[in-house]
């Protein structure tokens, strides 16, 4: 039952609860000083299912690392396509290799099926685009700073055992 509805039981009650408020016990530059913070919490038997890691001044970041043709949209298709091809081959050998040509036939099969079915979406994926996207990237969601944030109740002790943290 939440707390914002009426309880018409007599024998029960109803308490309502509210979200834990959460203090901030440590603040770090990037995101491995605050994910050591928190392990080091770990490692000294802080119970760390009450702290969270918040990344706070974000920013959407997205590296172009050139231009995507057809051909190399197609080369990207066959990289995909053979890795593809690669897993469902070694997952079709475990059943099929009686009848069809053994461990390395099905793999080899599977491969060059998985090379043409990528190539060919690869290259029909970037046809469809009409020329809107020419280009590859990579994106990546960054923030400026980062804070270890511990429920209220735990603040004090979570800052005593930080306190003991050895400086790196």
């Amino acid at each position: 039952m939440s707390a914002t509805q009426v309880n018409t039981d007599p024998s029960t009650k109803t308490v309502a609860v509210s979200p834990a408020t959460r203090r901030t016990v440590t603040s770090a530059a990037d995101y491995e000083a605050a994910e050591r913070a928190v392990d080091w919490l770990s490692d000294q038997g802080f119970p760390v299912e009450h702290a969270r890691i918040v990344g706070t001044g974000l920013r959407y970041v997205e590296q172009i690392s050139g231009r995507l043709t057809t051909g190399r949209a197609a080369l990207i298709g066959i990289g995909q396509g053979a890795t593809l091809g690669l897993f469902w081959g070694l997952l079709f050998s475990l059943f099929f290799t009686a009848d069809t040509g053994g461990f390395f036939g099905v793999l080899a099969f599977s491969v060059v099926v998985g090379i043409v079915f990528g190539a060919l979406f690869g290259a029909v994926s970037h046809l469809v685009t009409d020329g809107r996207r020419d280009f590859g990237s990579v994106a990546d969601t960054r923030a400026d700073h980062y804070e270890v944030q511990v429920d209220d109740g735990f603040a004090v002790e979570a800052e005593t055992v930080l306190a003991r943290m050895p400086s790196h």
